[in-house]
């Protein structure tokens, strides 16, 4: 998730910090011992062999060990094309510090592999991205990673080649419905989208934090708008607003928002911009955000309010806030039983807010029996036609005199 940059004006600087905010919340509850990210170094683990793991109790959710890399690193990216066909970007951080590098799973092994020389030099790990069911795109994750040449690799299901005409400039957000059917964010009001034969620049009506793909002519754009309805407060400052846009296969579209409105006396410099949308397995849309302010500046403050949104099929509908934990959480993945949340959290169908457990590090890892293990997850992804779901990020390992993060692969296995 991305904020909306601001605009010049004073009142635009509450919008500044909306992912802050949000990344705050979910950050905070997310780094304790069940956290919502990972890291591994155990070598036993390059066979591809899963590690042995109690029975899950009836109910429970927990991510188990699928691979555990013995480099001090983290994984920041994975990409599951089958069971069988299964790529992560990694980093280590010993010996050739933040070398980014591939790792690969053919169903026997995982294998460590260099970055295509196609995707050419850069200094962050790349993003993965699936455009179709047998493709990948490998990308520059950072502007100052993308070179004059814009140089992208793909893989087709046997090798590394050069995507001949990656988009325009360095991409924000990155959707694809299929590998004629790409759209990518391009600065604060311009989408570019691939049909299979060329990159077209379209113009938003107003500034987008991120975009969801639900079809072909059906994609959704969020952010703020700094105009119309609401967003007046006098004296040349401005109350920005949520704001959504729909492509209908022509153009963009504005979409009719709900406004966010603090009670007065109001808090100084307030704003409110949706961060995320996200398509649901079902088609069902719904869009993330923060309404907040300038904290620190008067006593008795209002609190921050998270902003969730549902399309109706005519309208945007607003939810009221998930359960315990779940309440400032925002979706990374869907599925028909629930919703997988920031942090390893789970919302069910049936609002249950629920924790996604996890194992400890194998002794082998380095790992000492009295060590403070959190697991961070960057990326989780559905493994196609199944129900099963693999993450890749690292576990920080924090022990005396020798902390490290073991960069892993997790598999989740439900219990019952």
């Amino acid at each position: 998730m991305r904020a909306a940059a601001g605009s010049g004006h004073r009142g635009m600087v509450a919008v500044a910090v909306l992912a802050s905010v949000l990344t705050a919340a979910s950050c905070g509850a997310g780094s304790d011992a069940t956290g919502s990210r990972a890291s591994g170094s155990a070598d036993a683990a390059d066979s591809g062999g899963r590690n042995a793991a109690p029975r899950a109790s009836q109910g429970s959710l927990t991510w188990e060990f699928e691979h555990i890399a013995g480099v001090d690193g983290e994984l920041t990216d994975i990409a599951v094309l089958a069971d069988d066909d299964i790529w992560a970007v990694g980093t280590r951080f010993d010996g050739d510090r933040d070398a980014a590098h591939l790792l690969h799973y053919d169903g026997t092994q995982w294998k460590r592999e260099p970055l295509p020389s196609a995707l050419g030099a850069g200094l962050h790990p790349p993003s993965l991205e699936e455009v179709g069911k047998e493709a990948l795109w490998l990308r520059p994750r950072a502007a100052e990673d993308a070179t004059a040449a814009n140089r992208w690799a793909q893989w087709d299901g046997t090798r590394w080649s050069a995507v001949p005409n990656p988009p325009p400039g360095s991409p924000g957000d990155f959707e694809a419905a299929g590998p004629n059917d790409i759209w990518a964010q391009s600065g604060e009001r311009t989408a570019e989208h691939w049909d299979g034969n060329r990159w077209t620049s379209t113009r938003l009506p107003y500034d987008v934090s991120d975009l969801a793909v639900v079809g072909p002519g059906d994609v959704w754009a969020v952010g703020r708008r700094s105009t119309g309805p609401g967003t007046g407060l006098g004296d040349g400052q401005k109350y920005s607003q949520p704001a959504s846009m729909h492509w209908d296969g022509t153009s963009w579209k504005p979409v009719k928002t709900p406004q966010a409105r603090f009670d007065e006396p109001l808090p100084p410099e307030p704003g409110a911009g949706l961060l995320q949308v996200i398509a649901l397995g079902s088609g069902e849309v719904r869009a993330y955000g923060v309404h907040t302010f300038n904290h620190g500046e008067v006593e008795n403050e209002p609190a921050d309010q998270s902003i969730q949104l549902r399309w109706d099929g005519s309208q945007w509908v607003e939810q009221g806030p998930a359960p315990g934990a779940c309440a400032w959480r925002t979706p990374v993945g869907s599925e028909d039983k629930g919703l997988f949340l920031n942090g390893n959290w789970y919302l069910t169908d049936d609002g249950r807010c629920v924790r996604i457990k996890r194992h400890r590090l194998p002794p082998q890892t380095g790992a000492r029996k009295g060590s403070h293990q959190s697991l961070w997850l960057k990326e989780i992804h559905r493994v196609p036609g199944t129900d099963e779901w693999l993450g890749a990020g690292h576990v920080q390992v924090n022990q005396s005199g020798d902390p490290f993060s073991a960069p892993v692969v997790v598999r989740l296995k439900r219990g019952g």
